[in-house]
């Protein structure tokens, strides 16, 4: 098992988020978690990165053997665990070239390998460029400074090609992509999957999911997964839309 939530209740200034997350993810998995706003998707994302805004009142997250929580923010991503927010930071005056090259060599280091060199990394960034059709100017540009919604997704993505992580969550990708940039989204983050490695796709919207097609479908609602399902159950939600999900939790069905 490459992740496992057990009993995950999550506070932000007292007010309960999650209440009862349990989740397993296996290598080789695509999960997408679905559910309308407010109901906990990013918080989800943002514990599992460490986000230190939260209170983690119950529960447990266990990722490769280890308690997550005993681990720092930049151990977690040592340990290959890269998230996608919705709302990319920029970095003004750190170009992708080093702040790339500053993060791989950080992780190589940690798991006692050598460093690349500026020629061996060039390379390595041309070979990954190609993975989310990314241009030779974007790349020498600052870190998202001046990009538009799909320039800042297609640059995670190629982020996330660089650094190969093991458990990828991307939150909200989709969010503001036109047609052309989804796809090249979506065809970078198949092109990365393997079988040593799992991704976690959150969205609201099933169009995501037919360019990424995910094993499991989780339905988030009221701070607790309500219902799981193969990839029939996104096109169920949005042919009854949310409101179902809702009637049916308020109706104890789930």
């Amino acid at each position: 098992m490459l992740l496992k939530i057990e009993n995950l209740h999550v506070s932000i200034k007292e007010k309960e988020i999650l209440k009862g997350i349990n989740l397993e993810v296996k290598r080789g998995e695509v999960h997408a978690i679905m559910g309308p706003n407010g109901t906990g998707k990013s918080t989800l994302a943002s514990v599992i990165a460490g986000k230190e805004i939260f209170d983690v009142t119950q529960g447990k997250i266990i990722y490769k053997d280890k308690n997550l929580f005993d681990l720092s923010i930049e151990d977690r991503a040592r340990e290959g665990i890269f998230i996608g927010f919705q709302y990319p930071v920029e970095i003004p005056g750190v170009s992708i070239t080093n702040f790339m090259r500053t993060a791989l060599n950080e992780i190589r280091q940690y798991r006692g390998e050598t460093p690349l060199n500026a020629i061996q990394f060039m390379k390595l960034m041309e070979e990954k460029k190609k993975v989310v059709e990314l241009t030779q100017k974007l790349s020498e540009r600052s870190v998202n400074e001046g990009f538009s919604g799909g320039e800042k997704k297609r640059n995670e993505i190629f982020q996330m090609a660089v650094l190969e992580p093991e458990l990828a969550i991307l939150d909200e990708t989709d969010s503001g992509l036109d047609i052309d940039a989804l796809r090249i989204v979506a065809n970078g983050v198949n092109q990365l999957k393997t079988k040593e490695n799992a991704t976690i796709v959150i969205t609201h919207y099933q169009r995501l999911l037919d360019y990424i097609v995910p094993d499991v479908v989780h339905v988030l609602f009221d701070g607790k997964i309500v219902k799981s399902g193969t990839k029939e159950l996104a096109l169920e939600l949005e042919e009854k839309g949310y409101e179902w999900i809702k009637k049916e939790y308020e109706n104890g069905t789930f």
